[in-house]
């Protein structure tokens, strides 16, 4: 296993990008629940963030591409506006243990290209 973040370190409400040898992901904690996901749009898989931890639109309700404006529901990554409409961003499987984020090694794949 491998831990990427300390559960603590991210707030409710808030995102936080996560380099993991050259693997970026991150992470949003909504409701006091941790949503893991690869940082790549599924229009261009361009990475999301529009500055350092910023995954979220300005209400902090929805997760946004900042090319090209997408909303994600922060609980599946379901795209509800943008080019990409309909498709998903790619959740990153997890465990939480002893306040970390844990994910398998074998987990540590890229999605595919779109």
């Amino acid at each position: 296993m491998i831990s990427l973040i300390a559960v603590e370190d991210i707030e409710e409400g808030t995102s936080k990008g996560i380099d993991i040898d050259n693997f970026y992901l991150f992470a949003v904690k909504k409701d006091d629940e941790i949503h893991l996901y690869w940082n790549r749009c599924p229009h261009l898989g361009t990475p999301l963030e529009w500055q350092e931890d910023k995954f979220l639109d300005a209400d902090g309700a929805l997760i946004q591409c900042s090319t090209h404006g997408a909303l994600f529901k922060i609980e599946d990554g379901h795209c509800l506006v943008g080019p990409c409409k309909g498709k998903n961003l790619q959740k990153v499987p997890f465990v939480i243990d002893n306040g970390m984020v844990m994910v398998e090694e074998a987990q540590l794949v890229p999605p595919p290209q779109y």
